[in-house]
């Protein structure tokens, strides 16, 4: 990972080596100049750099043996996330979206990349993540994609120093969060011992998304399942709507374990209501086209019969 985020450095340089402490040496730094005069990304697409951006860390996150939190989210769940959004969504000027657990951008980009193609309006992103190496190749997928974002290397459980987006998008790290004194003033905290970090995050961006804003999360399935699952869905009733649960194909995870889901919620405002029917049910198979479109069109009548002012 560490190769591409040099490589890719000197690519936005204009194709410069960065030579440190000798390294490259000038043979190698020849060597590289002349395959990054090979390469011209003045003419692709946002969507094209995201995929060989994706390719490329796929292979460094095999061979580095990364941690499962830090893996990216697949193409396929970022598409149906983005899908959801736009379907509860109607922008008729540039909007905002944010993501807390923003890692290499693979995710918060896919989503990005969608409603600019559906909306053809200015969307601005905010990414946080207190991973460096990660946040290295958020700004590398960024920058390569010319991709109006802005990053930050912090805690996403403190203060952000963001606005109030419409949106907000994330694949959430899934464990307890270390720092008890840190989440004093949560209302998702546990009574006892370490709190859930995607519960604390979920309040988290809640606090920053607008009145009315909608959020798609990507979840355990068991989300609900857990001992603190009464406290969390005490605090959703009072702060906002769950819109929907929607499980993921099971062909997905190798084990029922680790299976996740779609959490679509949206924050309580003057303008926004509980629907009628919660949207639940499970993805069908990929594989399986007639079902996948079937199950596509009904979200479209869920969301026409129920969300639709």
């Amino acid at each position: 990972m560490d190769a591409f985020i040099e490589n890719a450095d000197n690519l936005i340089d204009d194709g410069n080596v960065q030579i440190e402490d000798g390294k490259p040496d000038q043979q190698a730094a020849k060597k590289l100049q002349a395959i990054y005069q090979t390469i011209n990304l003045k003419n692709v697409t946002p969507e094209e750099i995201r995929t060989v951006v994706q390719l490329i860390m796929l292979k460094a996150i095999k061979q580095d043996a990364i941690q499962s939190n830090h893996q990216m989210t697949p193409d396929t769940i970022g598409i149906l996330m983005a899908y959801l959004l736009e379907k509860v969504s109607h922008f008729t000027k540039p909007f905002s979206i944010f993501d807390l657990s923003v890692g290499t951008g693979n995710l918060l980009t896919t989503v990005m990349n969608h409603l600019h193609s559906v909306t053809k309006l200015k969307v601005h992103g905010y990414g946080i993540d207190n991973d460096d190496s990660m946040l290295a190749v958020a700004s590398i997928n960024t920058t390569l994609q010319h991709q109006d974002i802005d990053l930050y290397h912090q805690d996403a459980i403190d203060s952000l120093d963001i606005p109030q987006s419409e949106l907000v998008v994330s694949d959430l790290p899934v464990g307890y969060y270390p720092l008890d004194d840190n989440v004093a003033n949560y209302e998702t905290r546990a009574n006892k011992g370490h709190s859930y970090v995607h519960h604390l995050l979920i309040e988290q961006a809640m606090n920053y998304l607008k009145p009315g804003g909608f959020g798609a999360f990507l979840v355990p399935s068991s989300l609900f399942q857990s001992s603190e699952s009464k406290q969390f869905v005490e605090w959703i009733q009072k702060h906002a709507h769950l819109q929907g649960l929607i499980n993921l194909p099971s062909e997905l995870f190798q084990t029922k374990q680790a299976q996740k889901s779609i959490l679509l919620l949206q924050r309580q405002g003057p303008n926004s209501k509980q629907a009628t029917k919660v949207l639940l049910g499970e993805f069908p198979s990929f594989k399986n086209k007639a079902e996948f479109a079937s199950f596509m069109q009904e979200i479209d009548r869920w969301v026409a019969t129920n969300l639709s002012v």
